[in-house]
C-alpha cells in the first residue's frame, strides 16, 4: 500500500473516531441535528478569524469557529426558551443564517484567498497528505493527522473525566441538577467539543462527512446495544469501518473520498436498522409475528381447557367450531392448529382437538397472566 493511501485512511479513521465520541451523546440527547448546525455555522467563525489574522494557519481560526459554534447553541436555546418554536425548528432557523453570512463574506471579500465554501462542505482527503507538518526540517506527516489527533485526545480526555456527569445529565438532567452536576454547563461543554471537532476536520474531510460520522455510527450503535460504554466503542468501530470502506469505494469508482465514506456510513446504518438483533426492523417483525402466534395459541389452549373443565360436548373441540368461535379464517385456523400440534400443545384425534400436558400448562399460565 502506498504511504499516501495509508495516510488518507489513517486521517479518515481518526476523524471517524473523533466525531463518533461526541456524536454518541448527541444521539442520546436527541439533538443530532445540532452537529449539522454547528459544522455549517463554524464557517462564519473561520471567516471572521481570518479577517483578523490574515492567516489560514492561525490557531485563532479554531477559536473563532468554536465561539460561533457556541453562539449557534446559545441562539438556538434562546429561541427554544421562548416556547414559540420546537428544537428542530430553532436549529433550522439559526444555522442557515450564520452559514449564509459566512458564505456571503467568503464570496465578497476572500475571492483571492484559498478559503472556499465547497472545501468546508466537501473537503478533499486526497490532498490532505500533501499538507505536511515540518519541525526543524523533519517531516512529521500530514498536518491534518496532528490536528485531528489533538481533537481526539481532547474528546477522550473530556469523556474520561466527565463520564459520570455526561451519563447522568444525558439520561436524567433533573437528577443531575439536584446532585449539583450543572447539566447546562455540561451541555455547553459538549457543544464546544462538537465545534472543535468540526473545525478540526473541516479542511480535510468537510462538514458533510463530519455530520455523517457524527450521526450514522452512533445511531447504528444505539440499535445494537443498551450500554453507554459499549455504544461508544461500537460507534468508533463503525466509524473506522466506514472510513476504510469508503476509501475502498472511492478508489474503485474514482469518486469523492468524503462522499464515499459518508455513503458507506449510511449503508452500514441501514443494514443495522434492518438486521439489528433486538431493535432491527426484521427482528421487530419476527417478534410481532411471534406475539401474534403466541396470542392465538393461548386463546386456543384456554378455550380447550375451559371446555374440558366444563365437560362441554364434542362440538366445542372440533375445528369447525374454532372457526366460528374465534372468528378466524379457515386458513389461519389451520395454521394455528398445525403450529400448536408442532409445539405439542394439542393433539388431533380425528376432527377433535385435545390438550396435551404442555397445552394445559400454557393455558393455565395465560389465565394467570390475565
Amino acid at each position: 500500500m502506498l504511504t499516501t493511501q495509508f495516510e488518507i485512511m489513517l486521517l479518515a479513521s481518526l476523524t471517524a473516531v473523533t466525531c463518533a465520541l461526541p456524536g454518541v451523546f448527541l444521539i442520546l440527547r436527541r439533538v443530532a441535528l445540532m452537529s449539522d448546525a454547528i459544522s455549517h455555522a463554524i464557517l462564519l467563525g473561520i471567516v471572521l478569524a481570518f479577517f483578523i489574522t490574515k492567516n489560514l494557519s492561525s490557531p485563532l481560526l479554531i477559536v473563532g469557529a468554536t465561539l460561533v459554534g457556541i453562539l449557534t447553541v446559545s441562539l438556538t436555546e434562546l429561541i427554544i426558551r421562548t416556547h414559540k418554536l420546537k428544537k428542530d425548528a430553532a436549529i433550522g432557523l439559526v444555522f442557515p443564517l450564520l452559514f449564509s453570512i459566512g458564505v456571503v463574506l467568503i464570496n465578497k471579500y476572500t475571492g483571492d484567498v484559498h478559503i472556499d465554501a465547497d472545501c468546508v462542505l466537501f473537503g478533499e482527503l486526497a490532498f490532505a497528505p500533501f499538507n505536511r507538518l515540518y519541525i526543524n526540517d523533519i517531516d512529521l506527516g500530514p498536518q491534518g493527522i496532528w490536528v485531528i489527533s489533538a481533537a481526539l485526545m481532547l474528546n477522550i480526555t473530556f469523556i474520561f473525566f466527565f463520564y459520570k456527569e455526561l451519563k447522568l445529565s444525558t439520561f436524567d438532567a433533573g437528577l443531575a441538577a439536584a446532585l449539583g452536576f450543572f447539566p447546562g454547563l455540561i451541555h455547553y461543554a459538549l457543544m464546544t467539543l462538537v465545534s472543535i471537532t468540526a473545525v478540526s476536520a473541516f479542511e480535510s474531510v468537510g462538514s458533510i462527512l463530519v455530520v455523517a460520522l457524527m450521526i450514522a455510527p452512533p445511531a447504528g450503535a444505539y440499535l445494537l446495544t443498551n450500554r453507554l460504554s459499549h455504544m461508544i466503542f461500537i460507534s468508533a468501530g463503525i466509524g473506522i469501518i466506514s472510513a476504510i470502506g469508503g476509501y475502498g469505494m472511492a478508489y474503485a469508482f474514482n469518486a469523492n473520498i468524503a462522499g464515499s465514506m459518508a455513503t458507506i456510513s449510511g449503508v452500514i446504518f441501514i443494514l443495522i436498522l434492518f438486521f439489528a438483533p433486538e431493535r432491527g426492523i426484521l427482528a421487530n417483525m419476527v417478534v410481532r409475528k411471534w406475539h401474534k402466534w403466541d396470542f392465538a395459541a393461548s386463546t386456543l389452549t384456554v378455550h380447550l381447557l375451559q371446555a374440558e373443565i366444563e365437560d362441554a360436548d364434542y362440538t366445542e373441540h372440533i375445528v369447525s367450531h374454532m372457526i366460528r368461535h374465534m372468528k378466524w379464517t379457515p386458513e389461519y385456523t389451520s395454521e394455528v392448529i398445525a403450529q400448536c400440534i408442532q409445539e405439542e400443545f394439542i393433539e388431533k384425534h380425528g376432527s377433535k382437538l385435545v390438550l396435551t400436558p404442555y397445552g394445559r400448562e400454557k393455558a393455565n399460565l395465560s389465565l394467570v397472566k390475565n
